[in-house]
């Protein structure tokens, strides 16, 4: 396995991913940010936070397949959130739930999520990129 994902002493024990990837493979990956769109271009969830959330990690678990790997390859997730609070957290957790129970995997590499004020579709709620290593 060419990644580690663990949470160090002395920082906090988050339990929807780890704080540390590390990474000893050879092959790094590198995939666009995934909007909530079908292999068809359709926008799928319009105004569900929820189900865009899911697409999107489908869509990368699409991108990791073809390059060889899978979730348990993933290094960093970054999101990027249209207008993001708090409040709005448990719909982004349902949506990783879920996708997490179609692609049959406990995805939990260290993430940072930034709010933003638009993505390039009005339709888009949320865009998710990744980073994978393998051997």
């Amino acid at each position: 396995m060419a990644i580690t994902l663990v949470n160090p002493s002395g920082l906090p024990k988050i339990d929807v991913y780890r704080q540390v990837s590390i990474a000893s493979g050879s092959k790094l990956i590198f995939i666009a940010g995934q909007v909530a769109w079908d292999a068809e271009g359709t926008t799928v969830g319009a105004g569900d936070l929820t189900a865009q959330v899911e697409q999107c990690y489908l869509n990368i678990g699409t991108a990791l397949a073809e390059a060889g790997g899978s979730f348990d390859d993933v290094a960093k997730l970054t999101f990027y959130v249209v207008d993001w609070t708090p409040d709005r957290m448990p719909l982004l957790l349902e949506g990783i739930s879920r996708a997490a129970v179609r692609l049959g995997v406990t995805p939990v590499p260290p993430a940072t999520l930034l709010g933003v004020a638009a993505l390039d579709v009005p339709d888009h709620l949320v865009e998710i990129e990744a980073t994978a290593v393998l051997d």
